[in-house]
């Protein structure tokens, strides 16, 4: 293994498990200050993290093994999820491999895992809020599949560090593709972070909930696994978005410092984009999420036209 690798190794384990609360820190004091706030520091996920994980859990009555093992499963889901992103284009040889259908899988696992403790608990708002999620994943797995379907046409692989040496190229912003599985994946990211227009973090309203809703009968230390598996999420999508659809290049060295610039800009856009953007209505998400896949389908149509096959 080489030293680039080992150290790319390193970034995935400690960014995926150290950092990854940063990112929605990041998001909400960008947030504050655009909204003329002072808000909280970046760090503030990791005070919540650090008071969850000081209390016990709650063990409600009438629930099976489905719930208690909830939150262990989501955690382990994310963090094998992000051995398989790459950082910088390298990744060490895991065993869990680097291919973009695995990386779906688990996500979906996760959230599957989530919808089956809420329907445990027969809380009738953690059910409310894991039915529109599980409504809203149908569509945001389609659309994510297409938006890797269509960067990994170039390299003809859907390993995502060939994916990533693949979106290096110049030549990749000349076409047509390239544009709409970038806009594409910028709706997936909204979705899979849970951010406005699709959905609000900052809501307390049982009523308007989806990814909170499922969470609202677990505290303490399963909470907190919780809590770190949403951050590992973003994590997980803004690299591959940085990866896979923003422009790089160079060394190893070049696209690692690349990569934490990108990183805070990513944050920066969603916290633009969420100040810019009230929360719509949840009856138009699925709509809205059509849209994108109808924009990833005209890639495809691009691509097969252009001589691309």
């Amino acid at each position: 293994m080489s030293g680039a690798t080992a150290v790319a190794g390193a970034v995935q384990i400690v960014g995926g498990i150290a950092l990854a609360p940063l990112l929605p820190g990041l998001v909400q004091s960008f947030k504050a200050r655009l909204q003329g706030r002072r808000g909280a520091s970046p760090g503030q996920p990791y005070r919540e993290l650090r008071r969850l994980w000081g209390k016990s859990a709650v063990a409600v009555e009438g629930t099976t093994v489905l719930y208690r093992l909830a939150p262990a499963v989501v955690a382990a889901a994310l963090a094998t999820g992000v051995l398989l992103v790459p950082v910088g284009g390298r990744a060490p040889d895991w065993p869990v491999g680097a291919d973009a259908l695995v990386l779906i899988g688990l996500l979906t696992l996760a959230r599957f895992t989530v919808t089956l403790a809420a329907w445990d608990t027969g809380s009738g708002f953690a059910l409310m809020g894991a039915g529109r999620d599980l409504a809203y994943s149908v569509f945001v797995e389609g659309l994510l599949l297409l938006a890797l379907v269509l960067a990994a046409l170039p390299g003809g692989s859907t390993d995502l560090r060939a994916l990533s040496d693949a979106a290096g190229g110049s030549d990749r912003w000349g076409e047509p593709a390239h544009w709409c599985a970038l806009l594409a994946f910028g709706l997936v990211v909204l979705a899979e972070t849970g951010r406005q227009p699709i959905d609000n973090p900052d809501t307390h309203l049982e009523l308007t909930m989806i990814h909170e809703g499922p969470l609202l009968e677990y505290a303490g230390r399963d909470l907190a696994y919780l809590q770190w598996a949403a951050a590992a999420r973003h994590w997980i999508v803004l690299v591959l978005g940085a990866e896979l659809f923003l422009p790089h290049g160079g060394s190893f060295w070049v696209r690692l410092a690349t990569l934490a610039v990108a990183l805070p800009a990513l944050c920066a856009a969603l916290a633009v984009t969420e100040t810019w953007q009230a929360k719509m209505r949840i009856l138009r998400v699925p709509r809205f999420l059509a849209a994108g896949a109808g924009i990833a389908l005209l890639g495809l149509v691009s691509w097969y036209l252009g001589g691309g096959a």
